[in-house]
C-alpha cells in the first residue's frame, strides 16, 4: 500500500463514505499499520527482559553494544514474550455526540467516537488483546466483558454498528457507575465529548485509578466546536438544553473560543491530576491519532501493571 493510498484510508472524509463500520475499521487499521506506524506496531511482539553474555553462536544483532562500549564485554539482550492486555472501552452514546450529523452525510462527533472504537478493537484482535464494551447516555446501555476470542471480536463490532446517540442528555450520574463495571485490572478506554461536569468527570476517573485501572480519555469534540467556521446569521439549537439563539456568529466567536479554551484547560486538569492521560481528537483528525495514542499507552501501561503485580 503506498503512502498516498495509507493516508487516504486514515482520512475522515473518504472514510464517512464507508458505511459498514467493520470495514471502515479494517482500512483504518491496515492504512496504520503498513504505513508510516509500520515499525511501531511490529515492535509490540516482544520486550526487553534481561542479559547474558555472549557466547558463540548466539544472533549477533541481540548485542548490546552499549553496554560492550562501557564494559568492554559482550552482552546478549534477552526477550520475554509479551503477557496480553484487556482494555475496555467505553463510548459516549449520549445526545450531544450527535452532533455533525447532517442530510449531506457527514460524520458526527458520534460516527468519529465509533470509526476511532472499532478501529481500536480492530488493531487489539491483532495484538491479541482482551476487549470490552461498554456504552452509555444517561444510564450503561450495554456491557460486554473483554475478551480475546475471535467471535467476541466480531459480536462487539456488530454491536458497535448498531449503536446510536440518544436522545437522552445528562451523563453526569452514570459516570460515577462506570468504574463499578469493570472488575479485572486494565486499560479503560473513555471515547467521549466529555460535556459533563469537570468535577464529576474528575471523580469517575479516581474511581477508575482507585480501582488500579491505567485510563486514556479521548475527547472527541466536532471541528464546528473547536473553530466555530460560522459567518452568516445562523440558528443555534441546544443538544443538551431545550433551547435556541438567532444570531450573528461572528460577534460571538471570540467568546465562545476562549469559553472553550476554558473548558478545554479545565479537562486537561482534571485528568492530570487523576494521572489519565489525554487526547483531544477532533473529527477532521485523521483515525491514526487514536490509534499512535492507544499503542503508546498501553507500553506505558503494561509496565504500570507489571510493576504493581
Amino acid at each position: 500500500m503506498t503512502t498516498r493510498s495509507t493516508h487516504r484510508y486514515l482520512d475522515p472524509k473518504t472514510l464517512e463514505r464507508i458505511k459498514r463500520l467493520d470495514v471502515r475499521a479494517r482500512l483504518v487499521v491496515e492504512g496504520f499499520v503498513t504505513g508510516e506506524h509500520r515499525s511501531p506496531y511490529n515492535g509490540f511482539a516482544v520486550e526487553f527482559a534481561t542479559h547474558r553474555e555472549y557466547t558463540p553462536g548466539d544472533d549477533t544483532k541481540h548485542i548490546d553494544w552499549k553496554v560492550w562500549s562501557r564494559t568492554d564485554r559482550l552482552y546478549i539482550k534477552e526477550y520475554e514474550e509479551e503477557t496480553n492486555l484487556q482494555c475496555t472501552i467505553v463510548l459516549d452514546t449520549s445526545k450531544s455526540m450527535h452532533y455533525g450529523s447532517d442530510s449531506t452525510g457527514r460524520w458526527s462527533k458520534f460516527d468519529y467516537a465509533a470509526t476511532c472504537a472499532a478501529s481500536l478493537t480492530w488493531l487489539m484482535q491483532r495484538q491479541q488483546d482482551a476487549v470490552g464494551l461498554i456504552t452509555f447516555n444517561t444510564t450503561i446501555q450495554r456491557t460486554m466483558p473483554a475478551s480475546a476470542h475471535p467471535s467476541h471480536f466480531k459480536r462487539l463490532l456488530h454491536e458497535l454498528e448498531q449503536c446510536r446517540p440518544d436522545d437522552k442528555t445528562d451523563v453526569a450520574a452514570v459516570f460515577l457507575q462506570l468504574a463499578n463495571k469493570v472488575r479485572r485490572r486494565g486499560m479503560i478506554v473513555l471515547i467521549s465529548d466529555l460535556f459533563v461536569d469537570p468535577e464529576v468527570l474528575g471523580r469517575a476517573l479516581q474511581e477508575f485509578r482507585l480501582r488500579k485501572h491505567e485510563v486514556v480519555v479521548m475527547q472527541v469534540l466536532h471541528e464546528d466546536e473547536l473553530t466555530f467556521p460560522f459567518q452568516e446569521n445562523t440558528l443555534f439549537r441546544g443538544l443538551e438544553v431545550n433551547a435556541e439563539l438567532f444570531t450573528e456568529p461572528r460577534a460571538l466567536r471570540r467568546s465562545y473560543l476562549e469559553a472553550v479554551d476554558r473548558f478545554l484547560t479545565r479537562v486537561r486538569g482534571v485528568c492530570a491530576t487523576a494521572g489519565v492521560d489525554h487526547l483531544l481528537l477532533s473529527t477532521n483528525d485523521p483515525l491514526s491519532a487514536s490509534l499512535a495514542g492507544y499503542l503508546a499507552f498501553r507500553q506505558k501501561t503494561k509496565r504500570n501493571i507489571a510493576r504493581h503485580s
